[in-house]
């Protein structure tokens, strides 16, 4: 039987290193003990860890970032699960992908637990300030986790109080920061001073809490009783919970009876529209339209931009999604993308009045960047949820010939979400049977350096060409 002594930190290093030498002589898992520093020495002896041996080892990814966690767990059976399944890794590399695999399932439940416990210490350790007179503030914590997880929990507190010094002490042991970390075995529970800063976090605690919202068993999951002695916040707890019917009753007692003045106002444009029955003329879709909550753009953008053009133009423009200017004007194609399409439909001999435009999702999504808003990509998600408005445009319009620009249009009039370039300049079928040209964006086209922008320009002038031609035809 083999001993593998593992040190208090820097156990799944440790682990690594031994299990690939293990592993590497093909020796079964049940021929190996695995030892904690604190373990009682073997009865009979051990035999020592052999050289590293013939056969190549393997691990994937997704299995060392697996057992990196599943190695802060207290349960002692951990290396030889983990052993074990390394072995079986060696000739099944997709076992640990199966879920339903017994050793698979163990470990990841196992890892689950761990990182709950990581975040419960995250959420939960509360700092004493200490006394000092060096340059840097001294804080100092005590937490008792369910596994081990001081090495794995540390560097986030290193990262969020990088610039002061602390301890967390915990029964596995002590990690002090003073701009590195280091560990050191346990001790007993240091006798931390009174914080004055707690009396202001609980003060925070009473203030943020409602009465009307008490649900105890959720609370008791997501901050369990084990931590409470820990927490100042706490013996707050019961006697908030007893008041809270008094509080409940005095809120219902002080609520408003009327609605505010406003109200009015922000419920008005809901109540123009009596009934969500489908639109029957194109007027009526842009009016449900500007109310439209399928999905989270309405949110930020500024208004819904409807289609504009002729109601029965025998060709329909589809584009992506509104940008900024389209967005505050609350009309499509009218950015620097618009104008570039203009243009091309002037070369191509396609009349804006005999053509109706519109664009695949009718909100502009952008991240803020500083006093600007950059475009986004609707993503698959938000591009289903409109397609009941596109669809709604196409019923109405019927549209003899339309035109996709970009891939978001193409796959909103066809589902197909296949790479756009083999597609350009050929002709699809819609979702709802019709004829569908492919081409570029004209954003696209702005986006490119001037080498390739000329040669897309010119495709896209010829698709817009071609669209003229079937439409003669």
């Amino acid at each position: 039987m083999i001993r593998i002594d593992l040190p208090r930190f820097g156990r799944f290093a440790a682990w690594r290193d031994a299990a690939r030498q293990l592993a590497g002589n093909r020796i079964a898992a049940g021929d190996v003990t695995w030892a904690d520093d604190d373990s009682p020495a073997e009865l009979f002896g051990a035999d020592p860890l052999p050289p590293p041996g013939p056969h190549p080892v393997a691990a994937t990814r997704d299995f060392l970032s697996l057992a990196q966690t599943v190695a802060s767990h207290s349960d002692p059976e951990r290396w030889a699960l983990l052993y074990a399944a390394l072995i079986r890794l060696q000739d099944d590399r997709g076992f640990i992908a199966n879920p339903a695999d017994p050793l698979t399932d163990r470990l990841s439940r196992m890892g689950k637990s761990v990182r709950r416990d990581i975040h419960k210490m995250h959420a939960f350790v509360r700092f004493h300030e200490l006394p000092g007179n060096g340059p840097r503030r001294s804080f100092g914590a005590w937490f008792e986790p369910e596994h081990l997880i001081l090495e794995a929990g540390a560097p986030f507190f290193a990262r969020r109080f990088a610039d002061m010094d602390w301890l967390i002490a915990t029964p596995e042991g002590i990690a002090r920061f003073d701009g590195t970390i280091t560990y050191a075995p346990p001790a007993p529970r240091p006798d931390f001073p009174a914080d004055a800063s707690h009396t202001l976090w609980q003060t925070y605690f009473a203030n943020i809490f409602n009465p009307a919202r008490i649900k105890t068993d959720a609370m008791r999951s997501e901050m369990p009783r084990k931590y409470w002695k820990n927490l100042p916040e706490t013996a707050l707890i019961p006697e908030m919970l007893a008041d809270a019917p008094r509080r409940v009753q005095a809120m219902r007692e002080a609520g408003a009876s009327e609605a505010p003045a406003f109200a009015a106002r922000v419920t008005a444009r809901i109540r123009q529209l009596p009934d969500n029955s489908p639109p029957e003329t194109l007027e009526a879709a842009r009016d449900q339209a500007g109310r439209c909550t399928r999905c989270d753009l309405c949110h930020a953008a500024t208004q819904t931009v409807w289609g504009k053009g002729d109601p029965a133009a025998p060709l329909m423009i589809v584009g992506e999604a509104p940008g900024d200017q389209e967005d505050l004007q609350g009309r499509p194609f009218v950015g620097p993308a618009g104008q570039l399409l203009h243009r091309t439909m002037d070369q191509a001999g396609l009349d804006p009045a005999r053509i109706w435009m519109t664009n695949a999702v009718k909100h502009f999504k952008f991240t803020p960047r500083g006093k600007r808003r950059i475009h986004q990509t609707p993503n698959a998600g938000e591009v289903r949820q409109c397609r009941w408005w596109l669809d709604l445009e196409r019923r109405l319009v019927q549209p003899k010939l339309t035109l996709a620009m970009g891939a978001t249009a193409a796959f909103a009039l066809t589902g197909d979400r296949s790479p756009l370039t083999p597609r350009r300049g050929t002709l699809e079928t819609t979702l709802d049977g019709g004829p569908v040209l492919i081409t570029w964006h004209p954003s696209l086209i702005l986006r490119l350096d001037p080498r390739q922008a000329q040669d897309a320009q010119a495709q896209f002038a010829a698709d817009l060409t071609q669209a003229a031609r079937l439409l003669a035809a």
